[in-house]
């Protein structure tokens, strides 16, 4: 099965904070996390896309590019976006679909935002997703914490499907490169 790791808005200014904006909840476990990703995905030839928000930081200089403490050594692609979907009017969905990927591990930033979209319509456009469970992260809304933002997503994105596709929240300590979503399909 042909897969790709799909690292979503691990952009400096989104994960550090700015002055008007508060940093990403338990940050140096997210990069950490992220970084081990990579390293797994590097290892399986697993092809890793990186996708930045063109409204973090203006869209330019430090503060947009990916943080630099995230391994973006040799990506397969980089893709900017406009709006909270990786695959609107980006070209992620063509790029999966050209190289026949089947299934998608999704980590990153923000998680009822953007991770939340991916998610969802990665199933609806016929791909299998894993959703590391430790690998996105938030801020706090008006009313819930990061953390309770992060525990609902990983809640109600494991088990989302969309008939043939589906959605399954996993640890980044399994072996996520194996996936097992067919043990589970009806």
């Amino acid at each position: 099965m042909k897969q790709a790791l799909i690292v979503i808005d691990a952009q400096q200014a989104l994960i550090d904070g700015t002055p008007s904006e508060p940093e990403v909840v338990n940050k140096h476990q997210l990069i950490q996390t992220i970084n081990d990703i990579i390293s797994k995905a590097k290892a399986d030839s697993v092809p890793i896309v990186f996708i930045r928000d063109l409204d973090v930081a203006e869209g330019q200089g430090a503060g947009f590019q990916i943080h630099p403490d995230i391994d973006s050594s040799n990506p397969a692609a980089i893709f900017d976006k406009k709006a909270t979907n990786a695959f609107y009017r980006t070209p992620l969905l063509s790029f999966l679909q050209d190289r026949h990927i089947e299934h998608i591990v999704i980590m990153g930033c923000k998680t009822e935002f953007c991770i939340d979209t991916a998610v969802r319509t990665a199933t609806i456009n016929d791909f299998d997703v894993t959703l590391v469970q430790d690998g996105h992260s938030t801020t706090d809304s008006q009313v819930l914490t990061a953390e309770e933002i992060i525990a609902h997503h990983n809640h109600a994105l494991h088990g989302h499907d969309n008939i043939e596709h589906f959605s399954l929240v996993r640890n980044s300590s399994e072996d996520i490169f194996v996936p097992i979503h067919n043990n589970y399909r009806k």
